[in-house]
């Protein structure tokens, strides 16, 4: 798995100001066209005045972990973990892959995001998984949504997105096709209000 190699030289969290939304999910307005992005929920990996990076969490494909496993050499006999899906993170980067996961062990190439999420990019933390020493809650990406600087608030701004703060648990144990749903009652409002809806929490 490649390495994308800015997020070995990301910014540390605490030196951002009180603006960045890394740590955030970010929630497609009913007005996205985008069809990478209509109806998805994408979780903030960085965020500064550099732009932001994040990927899509809600958007399984047809590709299971088994046929990745198998491209990247990798040996695997857990039937369950081989038929889990491999997620579409982004339309950037599609042959890299971006595993986000609860903050745990020590990767060639990571971030910490939060003290409950990390997002690597090594083929390290895959072979761990497989071995069985691995996080146990974890989302394998392919691709990742990337930002100019000042791009994402001027889309917020203009409501494409509302914005709410993530947590593991809702992450990792709300099914793909729910999760949707769950992030928007994060803010206390149901999908049938979005339309008049703008901002972040």
């Amino acid at each position: 798995m490649a390495t994308y190699a800015r997020l070995a030289a990301h910014v540390e969290l605490s030196d951002m100001d009180s603006s960045c939304l890394a740590g955030h999910f970010l929630i497609a307005m009913p007005a996205m066209v985008d069809p990478n992005f209509k109806g998805t929920v994408t979780y903030l990996c960085e965020h500064n005045e550099d732009g932001a990076l994040g990927v899509v969490v809600n958007r399984p494909t047809l590709l299971t972990m088994e046929t990745l496993f198998e491209q990247i050499e990798i040996a695997v006999s857990d039937q369950a973990l081989s038929q889990r899906k491999v997620h579409f993170g982004g339309p950037v980067s599609l042959e890299h892959g971006f595993v986000l996961h609860r903050s745990h062990g020590t990767w060639t190439s990571s971030i910490s995001v939060s003290d409950e999420l990390s997002l690597t990019t090594s083929k390290d933390i895959l072979q761990a998984v497989a071995n069985g020493n691995g996080p146990t809650e974890w989302l394998l990406t392919l691709g990742y949504a990337g930002w100019s600087a000042g791009q994402l608030e001027q889309e917020i701004a203009a409501n494409a997105w509302l914005t709410v703060q993530a947590d593991a648990e809702l992450l990792f144990a709300t099914p793909a096709e729910g999760l949707f749903d769950a992030a928007i009652k994060r803010l206390g409002i149901s999908k049938f209000a979005l339309s008049h809806a703008a901002g972040h929490a």
